[in-house]
Formats: C-alpha cells, structure tokens, sequence
C-alpha cells in the first residue's frame, strides 16, 4: 500500500555462493543493495533515513529480477544492467552517480576524473562523500572509484568487497577477450 510520500520498500536477502546482500526496491525500482554479509540492520538503518516511515515487506518474487542480474553479475555473466532503479539523492549525488554509472566495466577512474566530468574540479572531497552515500551497490559501480594513485579507498561494501568487485570484473574481462 503505497502512499505518495511513503512507499512500500520491497526487500529480499540475496544469495549467491558466499555473498549474502539485502536488496530492496519501490514499485519504480532499485533503491538499495546492501555490504557483502551485513545483517539487515543495515537496511533498516538506511531505509529510517532515506523513507522514514515507509513500510518494509519481504518481497521475494518482487526482487526476483533484481536477483537474477545481480547473480549473474556475480557470476561474470552480466556487464551492465537492465533492470530499473530509483535513485533518491540530492542533485549533487545524482550527477556523480550517473557518472559512476558511465565507468566501463572493467576498469576504473579517480575521484579526480569524476569531479572532471561533472564540470566540479575542485569538489574532489563533495564527490567522495556522494560516492560514499551511493545506496545501490554494484549496480552503481561506485567500487570502480580509486585514488588518484591508483590505491583502493574506502567503499561501503568494505575494501575486501571493492577488491572481490574488481577482480571479478578483471577475470571476466580477460577471459572475454
């Protein structure tokens, strides 16, 4: 039962092998995927903040599609994804984001770059933090954003995560080459 500013947040566990994530959607799509392994506290966390309010029901059949690309993700079988998403973020976040969203699989950028591309050089600190509120993991490839040196930084995910994301995407490059 969705009302105009509270609406229902769909969510499921997701399993694949030794990765268990929280993913929860509106009817419009996406919102939220969650760190490798973390309890749902951290999806009821987010969702008190960003839809306080808002009910949270398990939805399994909703989230379905969400899972299937995401697994096959996981798998090295998906590249991009099809599946809609909501974003909910201040303009600032929704700029970084979607050039979170043009990096290529497979490789990465600086914060430097992304700060470049959305016309805000010196707002290097600004788009660190927008990357750090990313709420949908992976599908939002905000793992792909390194230092400037090309040492891994923080991600929400956890830096083992981060590294897991990028050498997956590595080993499925090389081996579609």
């Amino acid at each position: 039962m969705e009302t105009k500013n509270k609406p229902t947040l769909y969510w499921s566990l997701l399993k694949f092998k030794d990765w268990n994530f929280y993913i929860a959607s509106t009817s419009k799509g996406l919102v939220f995927v969650g760190s490798q392994n973390k309890p749902f506290e951290e999806l009821f966390e987010w969702a008190k903040k960003r839809f306080p309010g808002s009910p949270l029901v398990e939805d399994d059949e909703k989230l379905e599609p969400y899972v299937v690309e995401i697994a096959q993700y996981l798998e090295g079988k998906r590249k991009t994804f099809t599946v809609p998403c909501e974003y909910v973020g201040t303009q600032f976040q929704l700029a970084v984001w979607g050039a979170l969203c043009e990096i290529p699989y497979g490789q990465t950028k600086s914060y430097s770059d992304i700060a470049n591309e959305i016309n805000k050089p010196a707002a290097v600190r600004a788009i660190g933090a927008a990357i750090g509120a990313n709420p949908v993991l992976i599908t939002v490839p905000c793992h792909r954003v390194i230092g400037k040196n090309g040492s891994l930084t923080g991600y929400r995910g956890g830096l083992e995560m981060k590294t897991l994301l990028l050498d997956l995407e590595k080993r499925a490059s090389s081996s579609n080459e």
